[in-house]
C-alpha cells in the first residue's frame, strides 16, 4: 500500500518528522501512573517551555519593535491561526482592550472557521490558503499592520496563505511555530520557533506547544503596549475609569504612584476628567488639566517623557492651549 498523502503533499512520514508530533519517550507509561505521579510528570515537562522561549528572545524583540512602530503609525497587531493556535491568538487579542484601554480593533485575533471555531472543531478549516488570505482581506489589512501567523506545525495552509497575502499588502509578517526551519518561517519576515519537544501526549498542541505560544503572545502584546506608554513603572496607568470599580482602582493607582491621600486623589482624578495619566502628571508638575493633556499628547502618551518635558520646558512650548495654564495646588506627592 502506498503512502497516504494528507494535504499539500504532506504525508504521514512528514507529520511524524515534526518534533511537536513525535512521541515523548518520558511519558510512554503515563497511563499507568498514580495521580500524583501524573501531575508531577506534566509539571516536569512544562518546565522546559520557558527555556525554549528564552532561546527566541532576540526574534521576539525584533517582532515587538515592529509592533510598536505599527501602533505608533496607527497600524494593528493581527494574530491568525487555526485550532488551538487560533484560539490563543483570539484570547490574547480579546484581553488587550480591558487590560490596556485600547480600541477593540487595535489587536485582532482571527481563527480559521470564524468565531464558531472558538468552541467547536471545524474540519478542513485550516486546509485552505485562500481562506487565510480572504480572512485578512476582510479586515482591510494594510502596510501599517503586523501579522503574526500562529501554527505549531509550521505547515498550516490557512496560515501560510494569510502570511503570503500580508506580504503582498506590505505588512510585516511574523511566523510563530514550535518546529525549527518550518515552511511557515519561509513565508515571514521574522520567525519565532520555541522548540519545546513533544508533549506528554502525542498530538495535542494545547499542551507544551500551546503554553509556549501563549508565553510569546503575552510578550508581543504586553511589551509593545509598555513601549507606547500604557504603563508607568509597572502600574496600569492608561486606565479608563468608566465605572465605580475602575474609579476605585484609578484612585488606588494615584495613591500608589504619587503618595497622596485618598481624598486628594479623588479630587485630582475628577479634575483630570478621570484620566489617570493626566492626574499623575498634574500632581508631579503642577500643570492644569488642559495643559497636562497637551503635554501627554506631545510626548506620545508616554508619562515619563511627559514628566521630563514638563520639568524642562515652559508650558507655552507645548501648544497654545497651555499659554494660560498656571501651576495648581496639586503638587504635593512624591518626586517621580
Amino acid at each position: 500500500m502506498g503512502e497516504v498523502v494528507l494535504i499539500d503533499n504532506f504525508s504521514v512520514s512528514d507529520l511524524n518528522g515534526l518534533i511537536s508530533e513525535r512521541r515523548n519517550p518520558h511519558t510512554t507509561d503515563i497511563d499507568l501512573l498514580s495521580i500524583t505521579e501524573l501531575v508531577a510528570i506534566i509539571n516536569s515537562e512544562d518546565k522546559n517551555v520557558a527555556q525554549a522561549v528564552e532561546k527566541e528572545l532576540s526574534n521576539i524583540a525584533r517582532a515587538v519593535e515592529h509592533v510598536e512602530a505599527a501602533f505608533r503609525a496607527g497600524g494593528r497587531l493581527v494574530y491568525i491561526g487555526a485550532g488551538t493556535s487560533g484560539r490563543l491568538g483570539v484570547l490574547d487579542a480579546s484581553e488587550c482592550p480591558p487590560t490596556f484601554s485600547v480600541p477593540p480593533d487595535m489587536v485582532l485575533g482571527i481563527i480559521a472557521g470564524g468565531d464558531k471555531a472558538l468552541r467547536n472543531t471545524f474540519e478542513g478549516a485550516e486546509d485552505s490558503r485562500e481562506n487565510g488570505a480572504r480572512d485578512l482581506e476582510s479586515v482591510e489589512l494594510t502596510h501599517l499592520d503586523v501579522v503574526v501567523g500562529v501554527a505549531v506545525s509550521g505547515r498550516t495552509p490557512y496560515v501560510i496563505g494569510a502570511l503570503d497575502y500580508a506580504q503582498e499588502r506590505g505588512a510585516v509578517t511574523v511566523a510563530l511555530t514550535c518546529n525549527p526551519n518550518s515552511e511557515l518561517s519561509n513565508h515571514a519576515d521574522i520567525g519565532i520557533s520555541p522548540v519545546v519537544g513533544p508533549g506528554v501526549l502525542s498530538g495535542p498542541t494545547r499542551l507544551k506547544s500551546g503554553t509556549a505560544q501563549k508565553l510569546v503572545l503575552n510578550m508581543l502584546s504586553t511589551a509593545a503596549m509598555i513601549r507606547i506608554g500604557k504603563t508607568y513603572e509597572n502600574l496600569m496607568v492608561d486606565l479608563s475609569a468608566s465605572n465605580r470599580k475602575l474609579r476605585t482602582r484609578a484612585i488606588a493607582i494615584l495613591c500608589e504612584t504619587t503618595g497622596i491621600e485618598l481624598e486628594e486623589a479623588e479630587t485630582l482624578l475628577t479634575a483630570s476628567g478621570y484620566d489617570v495619566k493626566c492626574a499623575i502628571l498634574m500632581n508631579f508638575t503642577g500643570l492644569k488639566p488642559e495643559c497636562a493633556k497637551v503635554c501627554l499628547d506631545a510626548s506620545g502618551g508616554v508619562l515619563r517623557k511627559a514628566i521630563a518635558m514638563a520639568e524642562t520646558q515652559q508650558p507655552t512650548q507645548f501648544a497654545e492651549a497651555c499659554q494660560t495654564a498656571a501651576p495648581t495646588s496639586f503638587r504635593t506627592g512624591r518626586t517621580p
